[in-house]
């Protein structure tokens, strides 16, 4: 039998993959510093992460009333989309709480339902 995930170990698994002293967090820290050197290269990236991000969301949102990972799609997209943008880090923060709360209210449905 599968053990359901609670709220609380979904939380810790998250926090400690966004921990900042993980090696691919640091080696992109000093890859961002010296992008952020220079004006030009870092308006190309983020005109290319925003090119990027959108494109992947918008066919995202093509993909969700077919079967398959439409919506996965969409916040791969903003997840990218919020490596530059306030905007859309917000978002996917607001979408990553909501996912945790569904996935908590889907586990308790699941086990009451099992009872």
């Amino acid at each position: 039998m599968v053990h359901p995930i609670t709220q609380r170990e979904l939380e810790l698994e998250i926090a400690e993959g966004e921990r900042a002293d993980r090696p691919i967090r640091r080696m992109l820290r000093g890859i961002r510093r010296r992008i952020d050197r220079h004006p030009r290269l870092r308006f190309a990236y983020r005109l290319g992460v925003g090119v990027l991000g959108g494109v992947i969301a918008f066919g995202g949102l093509l993909l969700v009333p077919l079967p398959g990972p439409g919506w996965l799609v969409v916040f791969l997209g903003l997840a990218i989309l919020g490596t530059e943008f306030a905007w859309a880090k917000r978002l996917a923060a607001f979408t990553k709480r909501q996912l945790a709360k569904f996935w908590a209210w889907w586990q308790a449905r699941r086990a009451a339902v099992r009872a």
